[in-house]
């Protein structure tokens, strides 16, 4: 293993920020239950609603519309299914419609049978089919229910932004509801509730903690029946005693990720350096989303002959921590959805880069020496074959 590493993977989990701890740490000295009405318990929920306010500010979002879980999973589980309520009444979603390319949290249907989820195409860049989405809320039967349509705001692999704003609309004129996964963009793009119904957005995708995660609601007049029942804590969406540390530090995390959102032209830069350190060193790569919109951070690739998973161990032996996609499929390397939804291939792989604010000059020079070396070797293989 190398002495010196380079942390290349912030979208599986950024680093935890230093204020981000500091709120964890102040809060583990509050000993109180957030739900006593005493002087202690009071403090502990102080805790609580300062940091519903932060992770607000950051989504533009009203406090009491926020829904602290144990993460973005849950969130998504929680959203995703066809029983909710407004006041006294219920409220039926009689079909879920996905994209493709979705990350498998919304992919998996949630609370839905599998013959109540509409998979919806993507493009060769990545982008919803827009046409497919109108056709398919056009012949959505309202007798049954309304529709809810779930996508990612960008990307997890590629970084791509999907265009929000007219899938909203069309969801809108349908009278449907959209959900908007936005783990990965919230803190790296501006992100509002105004665009979409309902937001998933999770702390350690920002730099708190991991265990912590919300759903933002842009209105509290409808929402979905609870997946964790019992007590009424979060207004009754989301029973349990509150995770206060973790919740501390993701306020804090989302304080400093609303503060830093203009900073991002040079976590750009950076990323935009390693795609030309990827293109000059094999002119051949492919840059999968490139003529998209993308997130800042997020470079993903494949090199001409070289499979993904031997180029990973290779970065990883090299000192250098990038992944073959999602890191959400059990440690599993292999071909990647969002490219075989993007028409590559069932096989097709490639090497996620992503990075943050924190990401240093020393780190970009390890990847650059490390990739030099892996496509070194293959060129030295492939003359003596």
């Amino acid at each position: 293993m190398a002495e010196r590493r380079a942390y290349l993977d912030h979208n599986a989990s950024a680093p935890l920020l230093a204020s981000a701890r500091a709120a964890m740490l102040a809060a583990l000295d509050v000993d109180a239950n957030p739900s006593s009405v005493h002087a202690e318990g009071r403090a502990a929920r102080k805790v609580v609603e300062a940091a519903r306010r932060s992770v607000a500010g950051l989504v533009g979002a009203q406090p009491g519309h926020i829904v602290f879980t144990s993460g973005a999973t849950e969130a998504a589980t929680t959203l995703l299914t066809p029983d909710w309520q407004m006041g006294r009444g219920a409220v039926r979603m009689s079909r879920l419609y996905v994209a493709a390319s979705d990350h498998p949290c919304l992919l998996s249907g949630g609370r839905f049978g599998k013959d109540q989820v509409h998979v919806l195409p993507v493009g060769s860049d990545g982008l919803l089919d827009l046409d497919a989405l109108r056709a398919a809320l056009a012949s959505h039967e309202r007798s049954e229910g309304l529709p809810l349509v779930a996508v990612h705001t960008a990307n997890n692999e590629t970084g791509v932004i999907q265009p929000v704003a007219k899938i909203a609309r069309l969801v809108g004129e349908a009278g449907g509801v959209l959900v908007l996964d936005s783990v990965q963009a919230v803190g790296r793009v501006p992100v509002d509730i105004s665009c979409g119904d309902y937001l998933i957005v999770s702390s350690h995708k920002v730099g708190g903690p991991k265990g912590a995660g919300a759903i933002v609601a842009k209105s509290d007049l409808m929402m979905p029946m609870p997946l964790v029942r019992g007590g009424g804590q979060e207004k009754g969406h989301r029973a349990g005693t509150e995770n206060l540390a973790a919740i501390a530090g993701f306020g804090a995390a989302a304080a400093e990720a609303a503060q830093r959102l203009g900073d991002m032209n040079a976590v750009r830069a950076r990323r935009d350096r390693i795609e030309d350190m990827i293109l000059r060193l094999m002119p051949g790569a492919m840059i999968f989303g490139k003529d998209a919109e993308r997130l800042p951070n997020t470079t993903f690739f494949a090199l001409p002959g070289i499979k993904a998973e031997t180029a990973q161990i290779a970065f990883d032996l090299a000192g250098v921590a990038v992944s073959a996609g999602s890191a959400c499929s059990s440690g599993k390397v292999g071909p990647s959805h969002v490219l075989k939804a993007m028409g590559f291939g069932d096989d097709a792989g490639a090497l996620r880069v992503s990075i943050g604010h924190s990401t240093s000059d020393e780190e970009l020079q390890l990847f650059a020496d490390a990739l030099a070396a892996i496509v070194g070797r293959h060129e030295q293989r492939t003359k003596a074959a």
